[in-house]
């Protein structure tokens, strides 16, 4: 009986066995499967390994949509921008607001390729990855149009020329500032991006799509600049997209809101307010370091900027945009049990809540 068992054990033994290395003998994927066995589990926040799930077709027809965004920042009207047909102070204005606005515009294509790498981390949809590729490209070519008004009205602007003006001067000293406090916003946005649940993620983006939305419209109404109206009109139709893929991944992800995440949520909604209105009002005082010397000479060349045709909306028409932009997420929020922060610089009421600089992931 022993030797019977021997017998067996042997044969299956030889069974088991990897096939010989002989070329002419073709191998067995049967003894083969035998001998296999699985990697180790893989870690946390790796992008491996690979899927392509569907969760949200909607996200994949917005994607669709989005592979040719039918404009591109080399082919606007750019030879119709005769820097000399502006006095110097006006090129320096303009410029500065352009440099400004590259702060938040210029800043989109490296947060979300970050964005994007953690959606690939996090397992996150096939859609949802693509759709953060699509935001990363738009990004870079709303960069582009800053960096091309920059340099036809300061060649080697914004910091690296020297103004032959004090407000020239004031101008480069302000963006200084910005560019400061554009750096601490990065440095805080890549500790947080990979630590929330992407529907914090998304409504921190979809305040910055809005307030986007509301300010590019603005713009488009009221500037006289040829070349300013056609990028001001593409930008945002790439923004008011950008709102349409944050509001279709909400709809899936906002009714599995737990308490934790709602009040997470009100606390980036006040972190956006204070970091958007940055562009979009005032820097308020909670995160923006500037010197006293800034908020004057800001104005003074908001003022030259807007005589000039670039179509800056006055403080109480931004206050308004920005208070109907707001109201509009507080409406898409609050049925779902979030929490509105008291926003009482643009007269909105809620509840009000600790603001961490170190914790601000909005982006414009």
């Amino acid at each position: 009986m022993a030797a019977d068992l021997t017998g067996t054990a042997k044969q299956l033994a030889e069974k088991m066995q990897v096939p010989s290395s002989n070329p002419t003998e073709a191998p067995d994927p049967i003894k083969i499967l035998y001998g296999t066995r699985n990697p180790p589990p893989f870690k946390e926040n790796n992008i491996f390994p690979i899927e392509w799930r569907v969760e949200t077709p909607k996200m994949m027809e917005i994607y669709d949509g989005a592979r040719d965004p039918g404009w591109a920042p080399n082919r606007l009207p750019w030879d119709t921008l005769d820097a000399n047909a502006f006095t110097l102070d006006q090129r320096y204005a303009l410029a500065y607001w352009w440099s400004l606005l590259s702060v938040f515009d210029s800043s989109g294509p490296a947060v979300f390729a970050r964005a994007m790498i953690h959606t690939y981390e996090a397992h996150e949809e096939d859609p949802v990855r693509k759709c953060f590729f699509s935001v990363t490209r738009d990004e870079v070519n709303h960069e582009e149009i800053c960096q091309r008004a920059i340099q036809a009205l300061t060649p080697n602007g914004p910091l690296g020329y020297e103004p032959e003006t004090p407000l020239g001067k004031l101008a480069r000293n302000n963006v200084l500032w910005y560019y400061h406090n554009g750096g601490r916003y990065w440095e805080g946005y890549k500790k947080a991006v990979g630590k929330y649940p992407l529907a914090i993620l998304f409504t921190s983006f979809l305040m910055g799509e809005v307030a986007s939305a509301t300010l590019f419209h603005g713009m488009y109404q009221r500037t006289t600049i040829p070349v300013f109206k056609e990028a001001f009109k593409n930008v945002g139709k790439d923004e008011a997209r950008h709102m349409g893929i944050c509001l279709a991944i909400l709809e899936r992800l906002l009714p599995k809101l737990t308490d934790e995440m709602r009040e997470q949520i009100t606390k980036q909604l006040r972190a956006g307010y204070v970091f958007l209105s940055g562009i979009l009002y005032e820097p308020p005082d909670q995160f923006w370091e500037l010197p006293e010397t800034w908020r004057p000479a800001h104005r003074l060349l908001e003022d030259v900027a807007r005589d000039a045709g670039l179509g800056i909306l006055t403080l109480e028409e931004r206050r308004d945009n920005w208070r109907a932009a707001v109201l509009k997420m507080k409406g898409l929020l609050e049925p779902y049990g979030v929490a509105f922060p008291a926003i009482p610089e643009i007269g909105i009421d809620g509840q009000t809540v600790a603001f961490d600089p170190a914790d601000i992931i909005p982006v414009f």
